[in-house]
């Protein structure tokens, strides 16, 4: 038997767009391989740099579970296309178009809402805003405010480099090195080179700003009726997990620690983070159903 390959959809899950009224969007649907779906979906926003690609993992793990599963691109992330308008790109305006794919996803039900890192940014402007009112709503690997550590300096030397040098360089001589060291899988490595160059530079560099600038906003979420989930990684080399944790208790949310899991416990400890989830998501739709 060969090796699935990082890109092989598993079963029920295929490569779709979702048409809105703000334009059609990149993502990857997910639904039960036997039966219908009969819990609400869920919406899941990736974070910067990434793509609709790192849940897959757990696609089919969560739609097992009985519901219709939405991975997306956001607005110029890799197969979604956007404008040559820094404003596009700001938390502010990418969470406008989580509300409105949330609503075309839910198609009238509540939607469970997920941001992983910068996605957990985008999509606290929606969950704030009041236009989205989620199902339940899970942080990521996401944090208070902006990104420290690690990860902060390595969207500075791309803020830095990017706009004189170009995406070329800031791959060959920053990503693909990295990369290498780290022991990336050659078909892994391809796939990263392809949605990097795939990604509007404009676009790149705006949420590079925002991921790195953006205000502390855990008091107005906490002023937000919604069942929360603070997920991340046990060793997180984004937001420390100490900070996320602090947020959790600002929050009165639920907290889940992954286990071994980094900054990307979808990818890193698919089950764990699936099954973290699907549990989460049961307990809040039978809150919100008795109370309904």
């Amino acid at each position: 038997m060969s090796t699935p390959r990082f890109l092989d959809l598993p079963p029920g899950v295929r490569a779709r767009r979702i048409r809105t009224p703000v334009g059609a969007f990149a993502a990857l649907e997910a639904l039960p391989v036997r039966g219908v779906p009969e819990r609400w979906p869920a919406l899941l926003v990736p974070g910067f740099t990434g793509s609709k690609e790192d849940f897959i993992a757990i696609l089919e793990t969560l739609a097992t579970a009985g519901r219709r599963v939405v991975a997306i691109d956001m607005r110029g992330q890799y197969e979604t296309p956007g404008p040559e308008d820094p404003a596009a790109y700001t938390c502010a305006a990418l969470g406008e178009d989580i509300d409105v794919l949330a609503a075309v996803v839910g198609d009238g039900e509540p939607v469970h809402l997920v941001g992983h890192s910068f996605g957990g940014l985008v999509t606290r402007e929606a969950v704030i805003g009041g236009a989205t009112k989620p199902a339940s709503y899970t942080l990521m690997s996401s944090g208070p405010a902006g990104i420290t550590g690690s990860r902060e300096k390595a969207a500075r030397v791309l803020l830095s480099e990017l706009p004189e040098f170009g995406l070329e360089y800031l791959w060959s001589h920053r990503l693909e090195p990295e990369a290498i060291v780290a022991g990336i899988p050659d078909d892994i490595l391809d796939f990263l080179r392809r949605r990097l160059f795939a990604n509007s530079p404009i676009g790149l560099t705006t949420m590079a700003t925002e991921v790195l600038d953006a205000p502390d906003r855990v008091d107005d979420l906490s002023e937000v009726d919604v069942a929360t989930l603070v997920l991340y990684g046990e060793h997180d080399d984004g937001w420390p997990p100490s900070a996320q944790a602090e947020m959790a208790s600002r929050l009165r949310a639920e907290c889940f620690v992954v286990p071994g899991a980094l900054h990307s416990p979808a990818v890193e400890a698919p089950e764990t983070t699936a099954h973290a989830l699907t549990r989460f998501w049961n307990q809040a739709e039978q809150r919100l159903l008795q109370a309904g």
